[in-house]
């Protein structure tokens, strides 16, 4: 199910519609997305926990399905009746190849789309944030930059090195195209090892996530909303 639905009439509860619809927005509720209708239309889609991709987590882990997502995204684009997207993100990041097709297919909408870093918007989750019209970031959250890596077993051959290598050129590329900061820069912060622990890369605050161009504004829930509507605006003049 999408979760998205047609704002009824109240006269129509009797209606078969009318019940469907109330149907599709409890699931809608239950999954974590719903659409709000204000002043505005506006589609929530919440990010969280693990993404997803080609092999299922355990059961126990929070995780959003990139199969659910792609609908909703396709949806949101197509649905008249819905004015604008705002993403709220608090992930640890997931499968890559995963969140950039979910990234690519946000950056490519033409309805006002805002994104809100909350908690965190770690590993693919960054290009994911960078990839609406306009980002927020809350003061108290989050980003950890770092390469692309892999778990499990490993061919040890030149080619694999040179796969993690061109994954990160799409993701560096991506991120430099859709945010205020170069490629270079980008590898820069994600080499780095002189902050993590036994790892490389590195983790910015929110204001540091503004400072180096990752994200364009500090703000809220209420921040992100105002944007979105005024984006909405514009759109329809």
């Amino acid at each position: 199910m999408s979760g998205i639905y047609v704002q009824d009439n109240p006269e129509n509860e009797n209606n078969p519609d009318s019940e469907r619809n109330a149907a599709a927005k409890e699931a809608a509720a239950d999954a974590g997305f719903i659409t709000a209708k204000g002043e505005f239309t506006i589609h929530c889609l919440t990010i969280i926990g693990q993404i997803e991709g080609h092999y299922e987590l355990p059961p126990q882990n929070k995780a959003t399905k990139y199969e659910h997502v792609l609908p909703q995204l396709f949806a949101v684009e197509q649905t008249p009746e819905i004015d604008g997207l705002l993403i709220l993100l608090n992930t640890v990041g997931g499968d890559v190849e995963a969140g950039l097709a979910l990234a690519e297919l946000i950056s490519g909408m033409k309805k006002p789309t805002v994104s809100l870093v909350l908690g965190g918007g770690h590993s693919i989750g960054v290009p994911l944030a960078v990839s609406a019209q306009k980002s927020f970031i809350a003061p108290s959250a989050s980003m950890t930059l770092h390469p692309v890596r892999m778990n499990g077993l490993l061919v040890g051959v030149p080619q694999t090195l040179t796969y993690f290598e061109k994954m990160q050129d799409r993701i560096s590329a991506f991120v430099s195209r859709n945010a205020r900061i170069s490629p270079e820069r980008f590898e820069q912060l994600c080499m780095n090892t002189g902050e993590l622990v036994t790892d490389v890369g590195t983790i910015l605050d929110g204001p540091a996530a503004v400072q180096e161009g990752l994200i364009d504004e500090l703000g809220s829930l209420s921040d992100a909303i105002a944007c979105l509507e005024d984006l909405i605006r514009r759109n329809r003049s």
